[in-house]
């Protein structure tokens, strides 16, 4: 059996954030804003956690999010000891991998019985509107299109991936952030610095000629821009939970084992479907 094709060339991932690191300034906001949010749903949840690590391509931005965390590079083979935590964090880095049910599966076997795994990556709805810009300037330009943007899952296939990976209670929820720029150059500029240029295998080597980027620019600023002329631009972060499997847990009630009527409950009258 033929393996899938790779999605990233892991050399110009390394490479695209070595670069942003050496930029002076690299544009980390949405890598805050994740370990934020994380932080945030981490207060709500009534343990301690003694033993967490993180997956990312970004350990300098995810090493405050708790005391003693352990950085794990987001490789296609983790460096996580099975049964060894009981808090994995997956940041802003599975969108890169190869094979992301892996990635869980690796994740969900790290951990404690009843452990908890938490992870936040870019959605379907980032960027949207540049890949609909990129993509008919190229097919009008020069007669087809090439991968410039790399794919993002969509939220309702998150939440199956985590049943697949085995975890318990599972739940997925996005949140959208609505940014502006000046323009499309602003834009790629930002993108270089956060380190996510194009790195995907199948991307084209060649130079990219001025004009697709200008046609894009006209086509994007047509169809969305701001009141005050700028561009705007989505980005979805998607935040995942799942649990490793404990007897401990809730589970869901035996079909037909129900002691009282939903109507009952309810106070209302019982309606009778007929078909």
């Amino acid at each position: 059996m033929q393996s899938p094709p790779k999605l990233t060339d892991r050399a110009a991932l390394i490479r695209n954030r070595r670069r942003a690191r050496q930029s002076g300034g690299p544009a980390l906001f949405l890598q805050n804003e994740a370990v934020s949010e994380v932080k945030e749903r981490l207060s709500l949840v009534n343990r301690t956690f003694r033993s967490p690590a993180v997956i990312t391509g970004w350990p300098e931005v995810w090493e405050g999010v708790l005391p003693d965390v352990k950085p794990v590079e987001d490789t296609e083979l983790l460096d996580l000891e099975a049964g060894a935590h009981d808090l994995v964090i997956h940041g802003m880095a599975l969108h890169w991998a190869d094979d992301a049910v892996a990635q869980l599966i690796q994740a969900r076997r790290a951990l404690k019985p009843d452990g908890l795994f938490l992870a936040a990556l870019p959605g379907g709805q980032t960027l949207c509107e540049l890949r609909t810009a990129l993509a008919e300037s190229e097919a009008k330009l020069r007669g087809g299109i090439s991968p410039r943007v790399v794919p993002m899952a969509e939220i309702r296939d998150l939440g199956s991936l985590l049943q697949r990976a085995g975890f318990a209670l599972p739940v997925a929820d996005s949140v959208t952030h609505k940014v502006t720029y000046f323009g499309l150059p602003e834009l790629m500029r930002d993108l270089r610095l956060m380190g996510e240029s194009n790195a995907m295998a199948a991307r084209s080597r060649s130079f990219t000629q001025r004009d697709l980027f200008i046609e894009a620019e006209r086509r994007y600023r047509d169809a969305l821009h701001g009141s005050d002329g700028r561009v705007v631009v989505t980005f979805e972060i998607i935040y995942l939970t799942g649990w490793a499997p404990d007897p401990s847990q809730p589970k869901p009630l035996r079909p037909g084992s129900a002691a009282q009527r939903l109507a009952d409950a309810l106070d209302v009258e019982e309606t009778v479907l007929t078909g």
